[in-house]
């Protein structure tokens, strides 16, 4: 395929009728449709070599050539050609497109020398960066294809402008833009991995060959972009309140929605060069409330999320529970779509064993509709209510599932005496289902985790570290031999310690040997970090290995992703919070600060009676009284202000004498309109007791 440049000598273009410019440029178009339509398609070298005479015949040249000529035929007949090859690139599938690449670099070489601030140009290079997306995916793709310092780093350098101009101007750049930026990086970046697959020093700029001398440049596009970056996250903390929030979220939608993918984008940079990850942490860390609103406004289910955990010390315990509940899928709204279930209050574990036990995963993502029999009450408050309760059974001592912390009574973790019941992994299963539902629907149900049960749960490995609230007798025993001086220990033949353990399980008393024939291998100096280290594998790990792994599952159908990943996202803190709530005592002003009225208002002396007599109560009895009125005996980490809505008081307008009612599901406590306060006290501490302040609700 050739093409004649035209002269102004062939005909100039007031000489020159529209059919015959019509015809020049139809011509030319035509040629490079048959030219696509014979590229073989039997082999991607085949095609690469048959692409290759399109460069060879000096075609890209040619048409830019006639781009750039002064005479509006030319320009116009350029225009069109060059769209089309780069529309009919972009046409072709994968492995096709990856033959393009070299013609398409060449396109975006010559245009940006030509014309480097034309639309074309920007054509070319948005072009460039899809297929490169694209194709960087596939195996075949092959970066020697192209000079990186020559092709690729340009086009970062200028997207990188626009990006820094935008993020300045506070108006922030578009998802396209950044979108655009990455596809150019990440080859780029692979690239420069592939040929110099080490960390470079962020103090000593290469410039040894022309590749190390972009590495240095890069560098500088990082330490630019991290600097305005730290300006555009200080300007969201002068935009924050006393609670980390920001009151105009148009205004931060609009200008702040692609500063999480730019820091995304920054952390991969810093990945090659020395101290650059510590500088970013610097950066967070230091602007941690700014990072964290970000992160709880922008980070959305289904993105990568995972370079932030870099930076767990950076999030706040909003921003962490944000991201691990992106994990579980929405509850839906639609009743009909909901897992239907309908227990006797008499036989709450049994029955709740085989409705969940028995249900498939996709139909428990629905949420749960769930009536106890022969009551009306039905909604989110019966369910909250059933949580609670189904729990209290799951980690009931009788029921030899889970044992109490020695250290933290609040505290469960599996009990390996459980195999004694045939079914004890199913139920461990369903308890993992159980405690995901639980998170999903956002219900406290007051139970708290072993930190070496949860620490087994985000990864097999356990440190000594992690068992020191769990057993300190034995944490201080392993502490005291792996630093007591060795020539000390091993004149004393290691304390007489051999590779075994002493078990008692169910009152009987077994030996389990560390290793092959452990009761012969006497421990010394040398080998007391193996002793150490299989003694709390074999004590913490082995003997609930099954357990953890059916709980994994069961908390695993619930999720999108495994469970590694979600307890990965948190601390155990984190899950404390989410699982009981705030560990403070209830706030009495917290509580009032977030309760409305209906048929009372906040001056009236019944509602002055109530909160007196709520200050009064025990810690407990509020609980129960709480319980009464929203089925739920804790409150989330936040106060009262984290409820899925306010409370209400609403008028009652029966006997004066009679008991409070409530209807859980919108938080309304009905109260008579007392005559005195020693009668509401009376009628509130009778609510208060534990067995009462179960299945008053209504609805």
């Amino acid at each position: 395929m050739t093409l004649r440049r035209s002269t102004a000598a062939d005909s100039p273009v007031s000489h020159r009728s529209p059919l015959t410019d019509n015809h020049k440029r139809t011509n030319i178009d035509n040629k490079l449709v048959k030219f696509f339509a014979r590229i073989p398609v039997e082999s991607n070298r085949s095609a690469a070599k048959y692409l290759k005479i399109f460069s060879n015949s000096s075609v890209p040249a040619a048409l830019v050539m006639l781009f750039v000529s002064p005479l509006e035929i030319n320009k116009s007949c350029g225009k069109s050609s060059i769209k089309l090859f780069l529309n009919s690139c972009l046409a072709l599938p994968m492995h096709q497109q990856n033959s393009c690449l070299p013609v398409v670099l060449e396109f975006c070489r010559l245009l940006r020398r030509a014309c480097p601030d034309n639309k074309l140009y920007v054509s070319c290079r948005n072009t460039l960066g899809s297929m490169l997306d694209l194709v960087c995916k596939c195996d075949e793709f092959q970066l020697r294809l192209f000079t990186i310092g020559e092709e690729i780093y340009p086009c970062v350098t200028e997207l990188a402008d626009v990006m820094e101009k935008e993020l300045l101007q506070n108006t922030g750049p578009s998802l396209s833009e950044v979108q655009k930026f990455s596809s150019f990086w990440q080859p780029l970046k692979r690239a420069i991995t592939a040929q110099l697959p080490c960390v470079f020093p962020v103090d000593m700029p290469l410039r040894n060959t022309v590749l190390e001398a972009e590495i240095g440049k890069l560098y500088r596009i990082f330490g630019r972009l991290l600097t305005i970056m730290d300006i555009c996250m200080t300007r969201i903390e002068n935009m924050l309140d006393m609670r980390g929030v920001v009151n105009n979220t148009e205004a931060m939608s609009a200008s702040w929605s692609q500063y999480l993918a730019i820091l995304k984008i920054i952390d991969s940079m810093c990945e090659l060069y020395q101290g650059a990850k510590e500088q970013v942490a610097s950066l967070l860390n230091t602007r941690k409330a700014s990072f964290s609103a970000l992160v709880l406004k922008f980070a959305k289910r289904g993105d990568d999320h995972q370079w932030i955990f870099d930076y767990k010390e950076a999030t706040t315990f909003e921003s962490r529970r944000h991201l691990a509940m992106l994990l579980f899928p929405d509850v839906k709204e639609d009743y009909d779509e909901m897992h239907e279930m309908l227990i006797d209050r008499s036989n709450v574990f049994a029955e709740s064993f085989e409705y969940i036990s028995s249900a498939t995963p996709g139909s428990l993502h629905s949420g749960l509709f769930m009536e106890f029999k022969n009551e009306e009450a039905t909604g989110p408050g019966v369910l909250r209510e059933w949580f609670y309760l189904v729990c209290q059974e799951i980690f009931n001592p009788r029921n030899a599932l889970f044992l109490r912390s020695a250290d933290d009574f609040r505290r469960f973790s599996p009990n390996p005496a459980s195999k004694v019941d045939p079914l004890h992994l199913s139920y461990f299963e369903f308890t993992g289902r159980v405690i995901a539902l639980a998170l999903m629907h956002k219900v406290q149900v007051g139970v708290l985790f072993d930190r070496v049960f949860f620490t087994q749960l985000a990864h097999p490995e356990i440190s000594l570290e992690d068992i020191k609230d769990t057993d300190r007798v034995m944490y201080n025993s392993c502490k005291q031999i792996l630093e007591m001086d060795p020539a000390f220990f091993d004149s004393n033949a290691g304390l007489g310690l051999t590779f075994e353990l002493e078990t008692e399980e169910l009152g009987k008393r077994e030996t389990v040997e560390l290793l092959p024939d452990g009761k012969s291998i006497a421990v010394n100096s040398e080998n007391r970090e193996q002793y150490v280290k299989l003694l709390i594998k074999q004590r913490f790990a082995a003997s609930i290995s099954q357990h953890v792994e059916r709980f994994s599952k069961g908390f695993s159908d619930i999720l999108s992703e495994s469970v590694p990943t979600f307890f990965k996202r948190i601390y155990l803190e984190d899950f404390d919070g989410m699982l009981r709530g705030g560990e403070n005592p209830i706030s009495i002003d917290d509580w009032k600060a977030h309760t409305e009225y209906n048929g009372f208002k906040e001056t009236d002396r019944q509602i002055d009676w109530f909160w007196k007599i709520m200050k009064k109560m025990t810690e407990e009895e509020r609980r129960s009284v709480l319980f009464f009125w929203t089925s739920t005996k804790f409150i989330p980490v936040e106060g009262f202000r984290g409820l899925s809505s306010k409370l209400y008081i609403y008028r009652l307008h029966e006997a004066n004498d009679r008991l409070p009612t409530s209807h859980t599901c919108f938080y309304r406590l009905c109260l008579p309109k007392y005559p005195t306060s020693a009668l509401m006290e009376q009628r509130l501490r009778f609510i208060a007791q534990d067995h009462v302040s179960s299945s008053f609700g209504k609805w």
